[in-house]
């Protein structure tokens, strides 16, 4: 770059202020509200500044700052010198200033040339790991305090162990004893003494034997120790999520400070460790349900799941115990998986599980990269450190690998340079670039991700964008004789201004490819970037390079949201104690809002388009809602008997889940097929267009605060089906009372295509009292001879 390029930056930087300055001007002066000027009271404002921006006339960025202030038009003029306005300067978790602002002065900073961001600053209460909060949670009233935070219920926790150590497992606040009908034990081992359970953590134990037989050697107890110590991380954070005990001042470095708490943080935790380095064996995770159960956990909590499409639920272990489970009234949460967003993706789809996708908060952590063209790109990052100043830039394929793997990037080209790579692994992909010499990185996602960023903490400067915007920045390489680059990192961003929840682009979606009459997933909760209690055996990534150490971690996956759903299950638990999994289920599926804190549909992130029941299922967990569902569709075991049935099975697959007798499935199936059990949602099936006709009947039970109650049905109709509800009014007169009701599909499609469609609806009782009680509906007309797409599985707990 030329010397003389600052100056006409500056230059350029100060007829564009005069500019904007003189437009806003002449609109402010044409408008016949100044008044409304004069009734603002002055608030405090973050300014977000790209610290690369600075204009070289300025010494320093508070003389910048100031002189930005002192440029303010006359009506809007500051009535305080420009240092008493500014409260702070920031200039290492964010670059820029707070200062006391009224809204048009804000608005009018906000053209300003490298100004980023403008935020209003809120009353923040003590925050958590912000979940509690965005969904609701609180001290005063609901689920929290109705259930006595899930005081002395059991979460069985299936997963890679637990870190006791961890002040999220303190049992400071459990004044109440271990609950008498424990019957669990804490396995010991020279890295897992006596003390490692208390009140929180009641049980622990390990299961190893499976996984040894697969790998055929024993495990290395450096890394796999045979204790219920956790050295991969994972459990830790499901278990504190799902439980944990408060602990202040929290983080991952400077990124989601504040009080991180878990869901039920009353309730008690059973660890039990069936997943290892090498991965969870079938055979391990069996034993591990198996004696939760008989330990007498209240709920399984199940972050995992096959590898691939989800197999026939006779041949799936997983399900095969999880009808156990809820045969003995223990309700299994588990994870849809991680394989998203191809459709027919999610695993766990038997109707028994409770099965939970991924979304987003209103928490990020941006940041921006910018061009030497003046272009800047949104990214994300958890990066722990300065921001990166204007740099060279190159592309790793130009150097060796277009994905950044270590040993193969040209060290004498990487040296001192941003390298932008192709998608992957953002920590492996910035460790490879350290190799090589480079000072930062720009990752990218798939194109079929969409906008489906999820934060990384790479080692050196690095930002994740998405695929078209790391699009853009490779033509800006290949276009430019010397490409520069800098990421300014803006740390944590939180408010009800962000349009979440979102259907996290990962988050494995249906149709149910098992049995399509049976919506899956069921709900979605929190899963990206979570923050929750880690290991202290391993890095923040699961590579064996990385040599730092956190109490916290943030990461994401369906992981993540199994275990708040686990929690809250815990908590209606304790408030419901005499319902069944099945009634805690619906209960959580038919009080799901589907807008999200702007007031609009929730989208998807991978096709930025309204995301459908097939990707959120009944749509987000509303915990509060939750605890006064009014109605409830109550499954018995001997539903599940009679859709094992109706799905053809015959006594030999069916003893695989009925262990103490037969059944006689002449008296036992359901009448309409799958599609007839009493579940919370709907999900038809047309094998014809025109004229089909598919009846479904299902059964509520008043659950109600009051004896009393009319539900009057509202139908939201798909464009190409006719349904009619019989009854359309539902008086209840006493307390858990079962009344029926029937509903008549009717296609209107036209019977000249041969394509496949779906489509989308919901049936809602509604009552002035107890509120609206909703199901879903998906329609689908499969095409002839129709395969679902398998496309971008992968496989990880």
């Amino acid at each position: 770059m030329s010397t003389t390029t600052p100056s006409i930056i500056t230059i350029f930087t100060i007829i564009l202020s005069l500019l904007l300055s003189s437009s806003l001007s002449q609109t402010l002066s044409s408008s016949s509200s100044s008044s409304s000027y004069n009734d603002e009271e002055p608030k405090s404002y973050i300014v977000h500044v790209s610290k690369l921006d600075k204009p070289s006339i300025f010494s320093s960025h508070l003389d910048w700052y100031t002189s930005a202030l002192q440029s303010l038009p006359a009506h809007l003029s500051l009535l305080s010198h420009p240092r008493e306005v500014i409260i702070y300067t920031y200039n290492h978790v964010i670059h820029g200033f707070a200062a006391r602002l009224t809204h048009s002065q804000a608005s009018y900073l906000r053209s300003f040339p490298g100004i980023l961001s403008i935020l209003p600053q809120r009353i923040h209460q003590i925050q958590t790991t912000q979940t509690p909060s965005f969904l609701g949670l609180t001290e005063n009233s609901g689920l929290w305090p109705d259930s006595k935070y899930g005081s002395d219920i059991i979460i069985g926790v299936l997963d890679t162990g637990i870190w006791p150590e961890s002040q999220s497992f303190n049992d400071s606040g459990l004044t109440n004893p271990v609950p008498k009908k424990w019957k669990g034990v804490c396995d010991t081992a020279p890295d897992f003494p006596n003390t490692s359970c208390n009140k929180k953590i009641i049980g622990a134990r390990s299961y190893y034997k499976g996984i040894e037989a697969q790998i055929g050697q024993k495990l290395n107890e450096t890394r796999d120790p045979k204790s219920p110590r956790d050295t991969l991380g994972h459990g830790t954070h499901t278990a504190s999520t799902a439980a944990g005990s408060v602990v202040k001042n929290a983080g991952f470095y400077e990124y989601g400070v504040g009080d991180a708490k878990g869901i039920a943080t009353k309730a008690r935790i059973a660890i039990y460790k069936v997943c290892w380095s090498y991965g969870c064996n079938g055979v391990d995770v069996i034993a591990g349900m198996d004696q939760a159960v008989a330990d007498g956990v209240d709920v399984v909590s199940m972050s995992l799941g096959p590898n691939g499409l989800a197999v026939s639920y006779d041949e799936d272990s997983f399900a095969i115990a999880a009808f156990g489970a809820v045969e003995k009234g223990v309700l299994v949460s588990a994870s849809a998986m991680n394989s998203g967003p191809g459709p027919s993706t999610a695993v766990n789809i038997a109707p028994w599980f409770l099965t939970v996708g991924a979304s987003t908060i209103d928490r990020e952590f941006p940041c921006i990269v910018s061009l030497g063209d003046g272009r800047n790109f949104s990214g994300v990052s958890l990066y722990s450190g300065k921001s990166l100043e204007k740099t060279d830039l190159v592309f790793a394929g130009d150097i060796g690998n277009q994905f950044c793997v270590a040993g193969e990037l040209n060290s004498t080209q990487a040296k001192g340079k941003i390298v932008l790579c192709s998608p992957g692994d953002i920590v492996s992909q910035g460790n490879a670039v350290k190799i090589a010499g480079g000072v930062g990185l720009i990752g990218g996602i798939p194109i079929e991700h969409g906008d489906g960023l999820t934060a990384g903490s790479p080692m050196i400067p690095g930002a994740t964008v998405n695929f078209n915007n790391g699009l853009s920045i490779y033509g800006y390489i290949k276009s430019q004789k010397k490409p520069v680059a800098s990421i300014v990192f803006r740390g944590t961003v939180t408010g009800s201004s962000l349009s979440a929840p979102k259907v996290a682009s990962f988050s494995s979606r249906g149709p149910n490819h098992i049995t399509p009459e049976i919506l899956k997933p069921d709900i979605i909760a929190p899963g990206v970037n979570i923050l929750a209690a880690w290991t202290g055996a391993a890095g923040p990534s699961k590579f064996e390079f990385d040599e730092r150490r956190v109490k916290f971690n943030i990461i994401s996956g369906t992981s993540m949201a199994c275990p708040h759903v686990s929690g809250i299950a815990a908590m209606l638990r304790k408030a419901h104690p005499k319902w069944t999994p099945a009634a805690i289920k619906s209960a959580l599926m038919t009080t799901t809002y589907n807008s999200d804190k702007a007031g609009k549909q929730i989208t998807d992130l991978a096709t930025r388009n309204i995301s459908n029941p097939f990707q959120h299922g009944a749509g987000h967990v509303d915990p509060n809602n939750a605890l006064n569902p009014g109605l409830v569709y109550d499954i018995q075991p001997s539903d599940y008997e009679a859709f094992l049935c109706s799905i053809g099975y015959n006594p030999r697959q069916i003893s695989l889940f009925v262990k103490d007798r037969k059944v006689d499935c002449g008296l036992n199936k359901l009448a309409a097929g799958p599609g007839d059990l009493n579940y919370p949602s709907f999900s038809v099936v047309f094998k014809s267009s025109s004229g089909s006709v598919i009846k479904y009947k299902r059964v509520v039970t008043n659950v109600g605060r009051l004896p009393v109650a009319t539900y009057r049905v509202k139908v939201n109709s798909p464009p190409s089906v006719k349904i009619s509800v019989s009854p359309r009014i539902l008086v209840f007169a006493l307390r858990n009372q079962k009344l029926s009701y029937e509903v008549t599909f009717t296609s209107l499609r036209k019977n000249d295509s041969n394509t496949a469609k779906m489509e989308f609806g919901a049936i809602e009782w509604i009552s002035v009292v107890h509120g609206t009680v909703r199901s879903p509906i998906t329609v689908v007309w499969p095409a002839p001879s129709a395969i679902p797409s398998t496309t971008n599985l992968i496989s990880s707990f």
